[in-house]
């Protein structure tokens, strides 16, 4: 059971995707907000191609495509968008790469403990 402060609810890790702004699960389920390539531009100092590029080398992943075929990103990319900006300031592209991989895969290896 998970307890959410300052509600008293108690819920399973099921019930959690399933909150509601009232706090009662089941009510009404809010989607996860997914981001387009431009939303991402507009809200980081990347272009739409270097995104597009990070996407393509493997930094960061779309979470689903449209019907359209964009590709769509979660909330999860603005993080990873954040670690790449940071470490271009000393890294090669390649280097990058490694490091996320290393940390994901250890991230991974945590999570299965």
């Amino acid at each position: 059971m998970t307890y959410l402060p300052g509600n008293g609810i108690d819920l399973t890790p099921s019930d959690i995707g399933m909150i509601t702004p009232s706090g009662h699960p089941h009510d009404i389920n809010i989607p996860v907000k997914l981001y387009r390539i431009g939303e991402l531009v507009r809200h980081t100092p990347f272009s739409r191609q270097t995104i597009h590029n990070y996407t393509i080398m493997g930094l960061i992943r779309e979470t689903e495509w449209t019907e359209g075929g964009h590709r769509l990103y979660d909330a999860s990319v603005f993080e990873r968008l954040s670690q790449i900006h940071t470490l271009k300031k000393s890294k090669t592209l390649s280097e990058i790469r490694e490091i996320l991989c290393k940390k994901e895969g250890s991230n991974r290896t945590q999570g299965s403990s």
